[in-house]
Order: C-alpha cells, then sequence, then structure tokens
C-alpha cells in the first residue's frame, strides 16, 4: 500500500484510477458467452460449466432435496444470526413503503404515483471462494416485500457440482425456490434469453467479478434491466488521529479480502495515522486465511496524505466509493458533505462489514465510480412506478386551454384537437 503526499487535483484521476481491465477487452470475451447461450439455452451452459467451474452437470435446477438437506449443514449459531439479519434488513426495507399519494396540480385535475412490483426478477449471487449468502437476503428481502411473483436465482456450482449450503438455507429461509447451479457471464445470458430450464427474468440483480458486470451491461442493450453497475468492492476511508489505527487496518482488510480487483483507500490529514495504520495492515494480513488474495488488492490501493478534512472529503467524492468509512471526530458534520458514496459509515464503531451483512441497509452497491449517477439496491429497485391521472369535465376546463396553446407551438394540431373536441362538448 504505497502512500501520496498532497497531491495535487490535478493528480486525482490518474491516482484514484481503478484496477480493473478496459470494458471493451472484457466486453470482447464475455459475448461469446452471450451469444452462445442466446442461441444454445442449455447446451452452451453446459459447456461453460464444464469450462469455467470444472463439473458436468445434467441438471441446473437445485432440487427441493439439496434445498431441505442444506439445513441440517448449517450451524444453529449461523441460523440464528441469519434469522436476526433478516429481520433488521426487513425493517429498514418495509419502512422504505411509499403509500400512493393522490396530488391535484389544479381544480379539476388529479394526478398520483402507484408502486408496481416487478414480475420476473433475477438474482445473482457469488458462490466461488466466497460465497456471499448475505447477498441473497439483501436481494430477496425486499423481492418479498415489493411483491415480485418469480424470483430466479442463479449460483455457480462447486467442483463437486453442489451449492454452498448457506446459500441455500438464507434462499429457503427467505422464500426463494428456484434456484440454478450456473455461474460467471452465462448464467447473466440464461437469465436475460431464458433457456430451456432457466426462466427468463425482466431485471437482473446482484454483485460479481468484471465479467459478470460486463455481462449485465451487455444484456441491459439489449433491454434487460439490471440492478446497477456492480464489479470488484472497494472501500474509502476517511481518518484523522481520532481515529483507531487497528480498526482502519481491519476495515481495509476486509474489502481487500474479497478479491484480487479490490481496492481500498486510506485518505487522512495525519501522516502518524496513516504510518499506523499501514504497520496494522501488514500485522493483520498475516493472520488472514485469505491473506494473499488481499495482498494482491493492497498492492493496487493507497494511502493519501492531504492537508485537511475537507479536502479528503473532496477526493473521496472525486472518487465515488461503494463504501465510505468517517472514522473521524466530526463525522457527523463530515457526512453532510458526502456527495458520491454506495454507502457510508459514521464513527469509530461503524465497520463496513455490519453494512455487508446485518445492521439493516443493503450491501449491493454501485462500484467503479458509478456511485456519481447510481443508488444501492432499495424496496424501490424492486418497483416500476406508474403514474396516473383524472380530469374532471371542470378539469379539462382548466388545463385545457394551456395544452392548447402549448401543442399549437409544437406544431402538433392533432395533440391540440384532442383537448379542443372536450372543450367544446362542454359548451
Amino acid at each position: 500500500m504505497k502512500t501520496y503526499k498532497y497531491p495535487s487535483p490535478t493528480e486525482w484521476q490518474s491516482l484514484l484510477k481503478r484496477p480493473v481491465k478496459s470494458i471493451e477487452a472484457i466486453e470482447k470475451d464475455v459475448l461469446p458467452v452471450l451469444e452462445a447461450v442466446k442461441a444454445n439455452g442449455d447446451n452452451a451452459l453446459r459447456d461453460f460449466t464444464e469450462k469455467f467451474d470444472k463439473v458436468k452437470l445434467n441438471s441446473f435446477k437445485v432440487s427441493e432435496t439439496e434445498i431441505e438437506q442444506s439445513a441440517s449443514l448449517v450451524s444453529p449459531e449461523l441460523k440464528q444470526a441469519i434469522a436476526q439479519a433478516y429481520d433488521n434488513i426487513y425493517k429498514f426495507h418495509f419502512s422504505q413503503k411509499q403509500a400512493v399519494e393522490e396530488i391535484e396540480t389544479m381544480p379539476g385535475v388529479k394526478c398520483w404515483r402507484r408502486s408496481v412490483p416487478i414480475s420476473h426478477v433475477g438474482f445473482y449471487i457469488p458462490g466461488g471462494t466466497a460465497p456471499l449468502f448475505s447477498t441473497v437476503l439483501m436481494l430477496a428481502i425486499p423481492a418479498k416485500i415489493a411483491g415480485c411473483k418469480n424470483i430466479v436465482l442463479c449460483t455457480p456450482p462447486d467442483l463437486s457440482g453442489k451449492i454452498n449450503p448457506a446459500i441455500l438455507y438464507t434462499a429457503h429461509y427467505c422464500g426463494v425456490t428456484q434456484i440454478y447451479k450456473v455461474g460467471g457471464s452465462q448464467a447473466i445470458a440464461a437469465l436475460a434469453y431464458g433457456t430451456e430450464t432457466v426462466p427468463q427474468v425482466h431485471k437482473i440483480f446482484g454483485p460479481g467479478n468484471q465479467y459478470v458486470m460486463a455481462a449485465k451491461q451487455l444484456v441491459n442493450k439489449s433491454g434487460v434491466a439490471i440492478d446497477m453497475p456492480a464489479g470488484p468492492s472497494e472501500v474509502a476511508v476517511i481518518a484523522d488521529n481520532n481515529a483507531n489505527p487497528s480498526f482502519v487496518a481491519a476495515d481495509l482488510l476486509s474489502q481487500a479480502e474479497h478479491g484480487p480487483d479490490s481496492q481500498v483507500v486510506l485518505i487522512s490529514n495525519d501522516e502518524k495515522l496513516i504510518e499506523k495504520v499501514i504497520k496494522e495492515t501488514e500485522n493483520q494480513l498475516k493472520l488472514l486465511p485469505r491473506s494473499e488474495t488481499a495482498s494482491l488488492a493492497l498492492n493496487n490501493s493507497k494511502a493519501i496524505l492531504v492537508h485537511t478534512l475537507d479536502e479528503a472529503m473532496e477526493i473521496s467524492n472525486a472518487y465515488a466509493p461503494e463504501h465510505l468509512i468517517l472514522a473521524t471526530e466530526n463525522a457527523n458534520e463530515l457526512a453532510e458533505k458526502v456527495v458520491n458514496a454506495g454507502s457510508v459509515f459514521l464513527g469509530n464503531f461503524t465497520p463496513e462489514a455490519a453494512g455487508d451483512y446485518a445492521s439493516g441497509t443493503n450491501h449491493t452497491l454501485p462500484t467503479n465510480g458509478y456511485a456519481t449517477a447510481y443508488s444501492g439496491v432499495s424496496l424501490d429497485s424492486f418497483f416500476k412506478k406508474i403514474t396516473f391521472q383524472y380530469i374532471s369535465e371542470k378539469g379539462i376546463k382548466n388545463v385545457g386551454p394551456i395544452v392548447e396553446i402549448m401543442a399549437e407551438n409544437e406544431q402538433l394540431q392533432a395533440h391540440k384537437y384532442a383537448v379542443t373536441v372536450r372543450l367544446e362538448s362542454l359548451k
């Protein structure tokens, strides 16, 4: 983890560059996979599963027996943790429900908006070296609250053709029963286009590596909605001399262990703190089972020394991190200046890991700088917002002349006449 001292704003863009391949290069690899699955369905899935996951599968759908057996393979402690996390996530997302509100924009003209659930949604759940059963909670809970009728889950199998039992147990706990042993970009293709086995969906959710993200973006071009571009995980930590170096180091490593293409950024106005955090990071790294992965991510990571915390926030907003931790004395005040971030964690005792699992917020967030324009997954992600309006006789008399004038000036006479014919009927 290299330290950069007092970089000028002209250096920020190059300094904050993510360690990802060019999207063009990745799409070149992914596009043939999508096209093959679209053309050949299950046969293509079998070929890609054997090629990428090193296992031959005759059937992709997870059976009810496999789902039921998963319960016996999950410890009581984990079941209890999943249950409490479920409750917290449910409570936070249920609070996002909005009642229909009818607005009378002028006498006799009423408008309202209704949230209609997306009927067919697909989840991609990473299941390789880190089986993210927590992502099942983050996606299935708001989908259930929204009322999505058909939920399809894809996750890669292991070398024996099985799915991690925690993923199956959590899916069952959340009421998800359509589960398929398909991973990578081929899973995104299956969800987008449908195969003989995997149902087609209208919107695809879930994180993944750069290839999964590229696949999501490509199918989005063909009309399938996606939650957001979500690739390798990342965190930025803004810390001052009030921060605990051990805590900060642990937060950096918690993201670094996700994958070699993850990135962590430390921004501080205290050089001694940076030195302590780097030393603590090296010490904690030695204790991690995924130390090799985290070490590779740290090679792409940076510590940035700045003059003030305001400057630190400017850099963070330029970076637009997926996760932002404010380990500062004035965290609440600094939080008001956040413009670009997926999710923000305030204070020394608010680890990003809490948001990953159980505090209640959603951990499916925009990465790679997309937090400048995208929000994380929420209850709204599973709805279509449809507007309605009703205009009475009084209302058309009020709004009609306005429409007539505007339509005439746009030279759209049929639009004007649609109003005029109604007004004349009321004379």
